[in-house]
């Protein structure tokens, strides 16, 4: 019974922050949005609804970091820093309107995997030259 009743309150915990996401891309198109708040918006919607993970999903327990915490907390962030009334109303649109795929999500994932793998190779680049 308790374990049923855990799922139950995961799959709506789940729920909630996909209608968060969509609502925060929503957000970022939104003029009534004040614009630093729109900036963050576009930046956690971006990378929630990037098909590619900055960190990937196959490492274990930190593949799912960034799931779990990072963009829960990102989500935290921008309904914080949004009008209640305004944010109410986004989640009402959000909870009728499908995800999209962010291109533009995966764009910067995959730009900071070239970074990394740049400064990776800069920064050991003494010790495979000798």
């Amino acid at each position: 019974m308790r374990t049923r009743r855990a799922f139950s309150r995961l799959m709506e915990w789940a729920r909630a922050v996909r209608r968060d996401v969509i609502a925060l891309w929503l957000a970022a198109r939104d003029p009534r949005t004040p614009w630093h708040v729109r900036l963050v918006a576009a930046f956690v919607a971006a990378y929630a609804l990037s098909p590619l993970d900055l960190i990937p999903d196959f490492i274990p327990i930190v593949g799912y970091l960034d799931d779990i915490v990072l963009l829960p907390l990102g989500i935290l962030v921008v309904v914080h820093l949004m009008p209640s009334a305004l944010m109410a109303e986004l989640r009402t649109t959000a909870s009728r309107t499908s995800p999209p795929v962010s291109k533009l999500g995966a764009a910067a994932v995959i730009l900071a995997w070239i970074v990394i793998a740049a400064w990776l190779i800069w920064l050991f680049r003494p010790v495979w030259s000798q």
